[in-house]
């Protein structure tokens, strides 16, 4: 119950968006109004919902005149406290935003891409105005990733995040490991149970999980780090044979945003991460080795996976998608930022006080593995392979391939047939502790040779 002091003050949300999230983001407010005002102290209500077609939207939680076209105004009325904005993309949400935030309302947004490109001038815009701007469905969905992030965290130094944070990749992926299928049957199967676009490319390219990982590096290391900051390599070049010769060596392959520090960390004497700092931000698909958490994701769900100094290892796991946990994510922002208001105050906001300056590709080292595809695969011809490795003094190993290590389980006997003795396929090779610059040359050479096929795969080795 609340108390007769606040029990006729009402905090009211304006509502951009009623599609999957935001009618059931409507929903929750709606038929959980009475829970909700007890946790924030005052009541809480829907002033206007705004969308294309009005018309369209069939839900009884949503009462007929509250539905709107005309956006900017909400955003602007008096009457509203807080602004939901669940429309996705850039514009006009960018402009919808920032018009709500410099009417002194809080803001509460699902909308990655926003973020990713825009963020630290909104960031900027709601502390300049003294109002919150609370983004947690961002970031895998209904996981609480982001606010320990921004507040949980802030007393530890984070060096390291890995990141499954596209539900429908992981999904395609984990198809093609358990029940063995190609990448466009296991696309097919996404799209039939809905976790997957009919045009995919934002997920199987990894555009939609890099934009998350922009948001997780401004978050972790306090500095403005946008879309285009980000390296992208997506999934679609994957195919069974490395899940099959993944699997034979205890790894499953997933598509990482990976957010790390390659550096000690210290900081000069204005505060800033020094000039030998170096952060890399980038999404692709790594060999990850059986014993570590995230390899046991499977599914359309999510998983952050955070290192820090003191607190060390952390793992962050669940639904990263669909209406209801997007939704509530959502309402735990609103009633965060309801509290806020009900207390004459706005949260913490987002620090960016370093510089952002990118690791080199020579700093950046870890184990890869190289897939070279070849129409010949006799002894001389993978020789001639071996010897780009060798050029370049790198510790490398031929490992074998998935149909070696399907011959070697069924015959005990490491040579199969069909690659020892030529024909066509692939050659795997693991580089030991090699840097990004040296993969990148290595990888160069190779396109050279007559013997191999198109571009090569390289997979990061996550121990």
């Amino acid at each position: 119950m609340l108390s007769k002091k606040l029990a006729n003050k009402t905090i009211r949300v304006g509502l951009l968006g009623a599609g999957t999230v935001g009618s059931q983001t409507a929903r929750l407010i709606v038929e959980q109004g009475e829970e909700l005002a007890a946790r924030i102290g005052a009541n809480i209500e829907l002033a206007g919902v705004a969308c294309l077609h009005p018309e369209e939207v069939e839900v009884p939680w949503i009462k007929r005149e509250l539905l709107t076209t005309d956006t900017a105004s909400l955003c602007a009325r008096e009457d509203v406290d807080i602004v939901v904005e669940l429309i996705g993309g850039l514009e006009p949400a960018h402009t919808f935003v920032k018009s709500a935030l410099s009417h002194g309302k809080s803001v509460v947004t699902a909308n990655k891409a926003l973020l990713a490109k825009f963020g630290p001038e909104l960031y900027e815009c709601a502390e300049s105005h003294g109002v919150d701007l609370y983004f947690e469905a961002a970031v895998a969905g209904a996981i609480p990733i982001v606010r320990p992030l921004r507040e949980s965290l802030i007393g530890d130094e984070i060096t390291q995040i890995f990141g499954i944070v596209n539900g429908t990749t992981n999904y395609i992926l984990d198809e093609m490991t358990v029940r063995g299928l190609d990448f466009d049957s296991a696309l097919r199967a996404a799209q039939e149970k809905g976790y997957a676009e009919a045009d995919p490319t934002g997920d199987v390219e990894g555009f939609d999980a890099a934009n998350k990982a922009a948001i997780l590096a401004t978050l972790a290391f306090q500095m403005p780090v946008r879309i285009d900051d980000v390296s992208v390599k997506g999934i679609s070049a994957i195919m069974a044979e490395d899940i099959a010769a993944a699997g034979a060596e205890d790894r499953v392959i997933k598509l990482l945003a990976a957010v790390e520090r390659h550096d000690d960390g210290e900081s000069n004497s204005d505060g800033c991460v020094s000039t030998d700092a170096g952060v890399s931000v980038s999404v692709y698909p790594a060999l990850v080795s059986a014993e570590h958490p995230l390899a046991s994701v499977h599914g359309s769900f999510n998983a952050v996976f955070v290192k820090a100094k003191a607190a060390d290892d952390l793992m962050f796991y669940g639904r990263g998608a669909g209406g209801a946990p997007t939704a509530s994510a959502v309402v735990g922002d609103v009633v965060s930022a309801a509290r806020n208001l009900v207390s004459g105050c706005s949260g913490f906001g987002v620090p960016m006080y370093n510089k952002y300056v990118p690791a080199s590709s020579e700093q950046t080292r870890a184990d890869f593995v190289i897939r070279c595809n070849m129409e010949d695969t006799s002894l001389a011809l993978c020789s001639e392979v071996m010897d780009v490795f060798a050029d370049h003094g790198v510790v490398s190993e031929r490992l074998a391939s998935a149909c070696q290590a399907k011959y070697a389980q069924t015959e005990g006997d490491s040579d199969c047939p069909q690659c020892g003795l030529g024909g066509s396929g692939s050659v795997r090779v693991l580089v030991r502790e090699c840097s990004e610059a040296a993969v990148q040359a290595i990888c160069e050479d190779l396109q050279k040779l007559d013997v191999v096929c198109g571009k090569p795969l390289v997979l990061r080795v996550i121990k």
